[in-house]
């Protein structure tokens, strides 16, 4: 049995994450989460009492306490997915986003290769550090073509980006010069149940279901590949279990769409499976603001890679994806109702899109 340490498993991602990896295979999980203000342990609430999953409150900036559970659980792949996420936020303010993405990294990195040097030789040769990171490290593509691969280069826009290219890079630079064996993977934009409601889809989705204004940035021109996130925790437990060390693995759904089309299909579904009060399309509740700073134009993921070496495809289309989405957020007022009332531990939300 493989004992697998998911950094940030309470997050929208990480939990989606352990809750495939309890559900669809056999291996053991142990769950690190300092839970921050995205955390919610209720996403876990599946796989919560199966003997397999064990939570550990705690930070990846704590290299003694990181150190002590990588010990004793005998912890075989690290999945570090532990970060902070969210554009706007790092707009406003940067530290956070440096202290965890780029500091946190380095505290994680040098407490797995402290206990990757004293594994037994057969152990060491099974141990990944796997990196999970995100496709706004290469900046931005124009609109009339291109796809990002795993070739190229950096030229990340924003706090949170650059946040995560250093991680990224710090990563490599472990493999390379102390012989760590890492994987990293870098993704287009996540969507699907458990998503915390500050980010694109489930705040529309939810405004749409309280009638309230669907505030779009620009003119909502702004291209996105969209990745069911169930169809991402697949890919990366493939790359965890069976990627290449020293080798980086893109996954993106092939979705390319606007951010005024993902907008107007919500609307679209919802008007299909909930009817909005009175009349009128929640298309009518659409409204233009000012755009962000630094908003990269498009983003657009070749995953040839990981789909032709490790076998990997995803299964939903945005269609798809989508309709299952705002099902659940439909069904699961429960999740959803505390965070909008404020009642979450994190308290307020952040800005208005992803």
């Amino acid at each position: 049995m493989t004992t697998i340490l998911v950094t940030g498993g309470a997050g929208f991602i990480g939990s989606a994450v352990c809750r495939h990896l309890i559900g669809e295979t056999d291996h053991r999980v142990i769950n690190l989460d300092a839970l921050t203000y995205a955390a919610n342990l209720s996403s876990l609430d599946p796989i919560a009492d199966n003997p397999r999953y064990r939570f550990v409150k705690g930070d990846i900036g704590d290299r003694e306490a990181v150190a002590a559970l990588l010990q004793a659980e005998e912890v075989d792949i690290v999945m570090h997915l532990a970060a902070e996420s969210h554009v706007d936020r790092s707009i406003d303010g940067p530290a956070a986003f440096i202290t965890t993405n780029i500091l946190g990294t380095y505290q994680l990195l040098e407490a797995s290769r402290d206990y990757w040097k004293e594994l037994p030789e057969e152990r060491r040769g099974r141990f990944r550090f796997h990196h999970v990171s995100t496709d706004e490290v290469y900046g931005e593509l124009p609109l009339d073509g291109g796809l990002f691969t795993e070739a190229t280069a950096y030229a990340p826009s924003s706090p949170y980006s650059a946040s995560k290219a250093a991680s990224d890079h710090l990563v490599m630079a472990w493999h390379h010069t102390y012989g760590l064996p890492v994987v990293l993977s870098n993704c287009s934009n996540n969507y699907g149940p458990y998503h915390f409601p500050e980010k694109l889809i489930p705040l529309m989705i939810l405004n749409c279901l309280e009638d309230k204004p669907l505030p779009v940035y620009g003119r909502g021109d702004n291209v996105r590949d969209w990745l069911y996130v169930e169809d991402h925790a697949r890919a990366l437990a493939l790359v965890a279990l069976e990627g290449e060390a020293g080798r980086g693995y893109n996954i993106g759904g092939r979705n390319e769409r606007t951010n005024l089309q993902v907008v107007h299909a919500i609307c679209d579904t919802l008007d299909r499976l909930k009817p909005r009060s009175g009349a009128g399309s929640r298309r009518d509740l659409v409204e233009f603001v000012s755009d962000r700073p630094g908003h990269d134009l498009r983003y657009a993921i070749d995953a040839t890679r990981i789909e032709t070496e490790l076998g990997w495809k995803a299964r939903e289309t945005f269609e798809t994806g989508l309709e299952k989405t705002i099902r659940w957020f439909i069904e699961n007022e429960h999740w959803w109702k505390p965070i909008r009332e404020g009642r979450h531990s994190g308290g307020r939300l952040g800005g208005i899109l992803a």
